[in-house]
């Protein structure tokens, strides 16, 4: 250890990701004090171009740039290898950094079904787009996984056949309900958007019954034959056994077979927590294997905090909860920053208001898709919900969750421009038990109602 080159900063932030420069850029606005960055690449992730639909929701683009890029910081490329909480000092491969605060942003890594060479790994749109560069001359692939990369690769994929392997009952379970897998099912199969208000329901959640779509919305192949591709879906099936001859054969536990080129893992992802702590302590670990953090970004060491993918938060909102995302990841870091400084300069302070609600801004099949609070009902008791939908064919689909006669949750896809409304409607907790009538109705301006 005495070889180490020997640093000292009053905050280190370990990783390069979303989580660990939001976290940074943030502390700059609060603080003079030496901040110091880690990162195993040269190579970090940006956020750009931020637009706030709400005052809480907002999207953003995200790039890849140099370390050198960041202004006002120190920074090592390496990698880390241990932690002397009691010392407060971090080892990498090729440095000794003393600090004062420490915050953990090493995000995490996606699932494998193996770890073969013509099994590949997607854990972000970056790694779609570094996928979508080395398909070379593949005609067919086979992507096991339901989530938003998986959705995603396969919007973006053209001129190849695609087998689709999920084990739910429709795509994009992770985000969606039936009736919105359908909707987009009706927008890809269709040649030429439709106008016209097809579906306005009202539903009465029932004891033991999910307060979404059910399937009895799914009718027919998701997607067929274009001109552009072929994709194929295999619902509620896994797959049993992968090998490979002159080709990679998978087969499922639906009994079906099928050879491919190449077979995408979408599967998630694993924090990565695998950090060495001496003086035998070990950090609380979660269930799903992050790093368990209370409301102050904190972990069970002292003076150690985590952000992003590799923590699991152990606390409970009425409207927001945990899903491993780059708005969350952005969200995390900046209040972690936060939570450092003024633990730092012992001064009270109180949890972000942005943890008060739940939002995620993305786009599927070409929709601008909203997710506000309990958007899916996650956690409520089923039987005191119900849920009103609106769906134009081929323009938008519109569900708001009711627990109570109160909104908690949103599904806004398309420009339906009632992101704010609802955003106000759940955090004011206004009653709306007379007005279900008129929420969803298109020739009302439900806004006038608030005013």
């Amino acid at each position: 250890m005495s070889t180490l080159e020997e640093i000292e900063a009053t905050y280190v932030v370990v990783g390069g990701g979303i989580a660990g420069i939001s976290c940074i850029e943030s502390l700059k606005l609060y603080t003079s004090d030496i901040i110091l960055l880690i990162s195993e690449t040269p190579t970090i992730k940006i956020v750009t171009n931020v637009k706030y639909h709400t005052k809480l929701a907002a999207e953003f683009d995200v790039e890849g740039r140099s370390v050198h890029s960041i202004e006002n910081i120190k920074y090592i490329i390496g990698k880390v290898i241990s932690i002397d909480s009691l010392a407060h000092i971090v080892y990498t491969n090729n440095s000794k950094v003393k600090y004062k605060k420490l915050c953990l942003c090493t995000g995490a890594t996606p699932k494998l079904i193996n770890n073969q060479n013509y099994v590949i790994g997607l854990r972000d749109t970056h790694s779609v787009e570094y996928f979508q560069s080395i398909l070379g001359h593949a005609k067919e692939i086979l992507i096991i996984g339901n989530g938003g990369i998986a959705t995603d690769l396969v919007y973006k994929l053209n001129g190849i056949k695609i087998i689709w392997v999920i084990k739910d009952d429709h795509i994009s379970s992770h985000f969606l309900d039936a009736g919105a897998a359908e909707f987009f099912s009706d927008y890809v199969n269709t040649t030429q958007k439709q106008s016209g208000v097809v579906k306005r329901h009202r539903y009465k959640g029932e004891e033991g019954t999910r307060a979404a779509l059910g399937p009895d919305w799914h009718s027919g192949p998701m997607f067929g034959n274009n001109k552009n591709k072929e994709v194929i879906v295999e619902y509620m099936t896994t797959i049993e056994r992968i090998s490979k001859n002159e080709r990679v054969k998978v087969e499922l536990a639906n009994g079906k077979i099928y050879e491919c080129d190449f077979v995408v893992s979408a599967t998630g992802v694993v924090p990565n927590n695998n950090i060495e702590l001496k003086n035998n302590e070990h950090f609380l670990i979660a269930p799903d294997g992050g790093i368990k953090v209370n409301w102050k970004m904190e972990t069970n060491i002292p003076d150690v905090f985590a952000a992003g993918d590799v923590c699991t938060t152990d606390w409970k909102s009425e409207h927001w909860f945990q899903m491993r995302l780059w708005s969350q990841a952005r969200q995390m870091g900046m209040y972690s920053a936060k939570c450092m400084y003024f633990t730092h300069i012992k001064e009270e302070f109180y949890q972000d208001f942005s943890f008060e609600l739940f939002t995620h801004v993305t786009c599927f099949f070409g929709f601008k898709v909203i997710l506000l609070g309990l958007y899916n009902a996650q956690g409520l008791n089923k039987k005191d919900c119900e849920l009103l939908v609106r769906v134009t064919k081929g323009h938008e689909y519109i569900k708001l969750v009711l627990e109570k006669g109160k909104v908690v949750g949103a599904m806004l896809i398309g420009n339906s421009d009632l992101e704010e409304m609802c955003e106000n409607l759940i955090l004011n907790k206004i009653d709306v038990t007379n007005l279900t009538d008129d929420l969803l109705d298109p020739n009302i301006d439900i806004d006038d109602y608030f005013d």
